[in-house]
């Protein structure tokens, strides 16, 4: 009982600085070398993680997860190669990130550290049951075994300190892989990514569909990043 009423109970805001702290911090990452060529891995997770749920909820079937070293990833699904539900399909992938940055940074506004934790725990657990490769299976059981630790061994103060940190990397980081999409796009290195892929499903251009993936991720930053420091703007 003790542990549904912390789950679901409500934790106290961080502190200002810790709140300063960590987004300065996830910053610096996304902002890095080869820190966030590391990183990036759990931004992967996340992006497959968005294919992989609306390819389920849209009703086709999820066939497995692949992550490759490159910090690339593949989800493959089964259905009608066209329509919304793979438009659809299509372009969850990068605004993934951002959206559940977003409803991390509400879950934290909200007191819910002990729930945001969990409900991360939880996604790793979906996406592990679908990956089909050993590198893939590694980076999310290594992701996992940090969020566990995180929750059980970890004081308050920690997990307020470590979610206030993961939101804000989601934030930031669904950012930089769009800006990096486009950067390959000019180059031509990138020819059946998500934004040419949904171009070839609509007919609209690539360059709309990067648009408006960076449309999404930036708005969810914003808005994310005031809810975070809500509670430094009050004081």
């Amino acid at each position: 009982m003790d542990f549904w009423d912390e789950l679901f109970g409500t934790q106290p805001d961080p502190p200002t600085a810790v709140t300063l702290v960590t987004g300065a911090a996830a910053l610096l990452l996304v902002l890095s070398g080869e820190p966030w060529r590391l990183a990036r891995n759990v931004i992967t997770i996340v992006h497959e993680a968005g294919h992989a749920l609306v390819a389920v909820l849209v009703g086709r079937r999820l066939r497995g997860i692949t992550l490759h070293s490159d910090t690339s990833g593949v989800t493959v699904s089964r259905g009608k190669p066209t329509g919304p539900g793979m438009v659809l399909t299509a372009f969850a992938g990068y605004v993934a990130p951002s959206l559940i940055g977003l409803g991390l940074a509400a879950l934290m506004i909200a007191g819910k550290i002990t729930l945001l934790l969990w409900v991360m725990t939880a996604l790793m657990l979906a996406v592990l049951i679908m990956i089909r490769n050993v590198y893939g299976v590694l980076s999310v059981v290594l992701t996992g075994a940090v969020l566990v630790t995180v929750s059980l061994v970890t004081s308050p103060q920690v997990q307020a300190a470590f979610a206030c940190l993961v939101a804000w990397f989601l934030l930031f980081g669904g950012v930089r892989p769009v800006w990096e999409l486009q950067a390959k796009r000019r180059r031509r290195q990138a020819r059946d990514s998500d934004a040419d892929q949904l171009a070839r499903l609509t007919g609209a251009p690539g360059l709309f569909w990067v648009a408006m993936f960076m449309l999404i991720s930036l708005g969810a930053m914003v808005v994310g990043g005031m809810w975070l420091l809500e509670p430094v703007i009050a004081t």
